[in-house]
């Protein structure tokens, strides 16, 4: 094949620092505006984020040319930068971790619908219990003692 093709669907949620409630409406729209930004610097596309005061979640289309690890690094280190900027609090801090869960072409509209609905779904679960539920549906190991910080 002359040419070199990809698809790589990525859902990817973290959460501010020790989950404290720090993503204010005032500055939402524009800080996923700003990390849509980030994103298609990197060569991948956001096709939708959407979160809660304490966390967000983004679905992206992964380029050809970059490592997961990189570009949550490039979202998590510039986004945090232009909180402080742009009104946000000084102790704006993400954590450390994250978790990403590759998706098929065929749930991107049920992850879609899911991520533009979190506000009402976190009325009635938390972030910790949601992020348990995606570990155990895509059978992730882990220890409850290092994914909280």
């Amino acid at each position: 094949m002359p040419q070199s093709l990809s698809k790589v669907l990525l859902h990817i949620v973290f959460s501010t620092k020790n989950r404290q409630p720090l993503i204010d409406p005032s500055f939402e729209n524009g800080l996923y505006s700003y990390i849509s930004g980030i994103i298609n610097k990197q060569g991948c596309k956001l096709l939708i984020a959407g979160g809660t005061a304490d966390h967000i979640h983004l679905l992206v289309s992964l380029g050809k040319q970059i490592f997961i690890t990189t570009l949550i690094g490039h979202i998590k280190r510039k986004s945090s930068i232009w909180v402080k900027a742009n009104g946000g609090p000084r102790d704006f801090y993400w954590q450390e971790g994250y978790g990403v869960f590759s998706i098929g072409q065929s749930q991107v509209s049920a992850v879609t619908k899911y991520i533009a609905i979190q506000k009402q779904h976190h009325a009635k679960q938390h972030f910790q219990d949601e992020l348990r539920s995606f570990l155990q549906r895509y059978e992730v190991e882990y220890d409850e003692g290092y994914v909280w910080d």
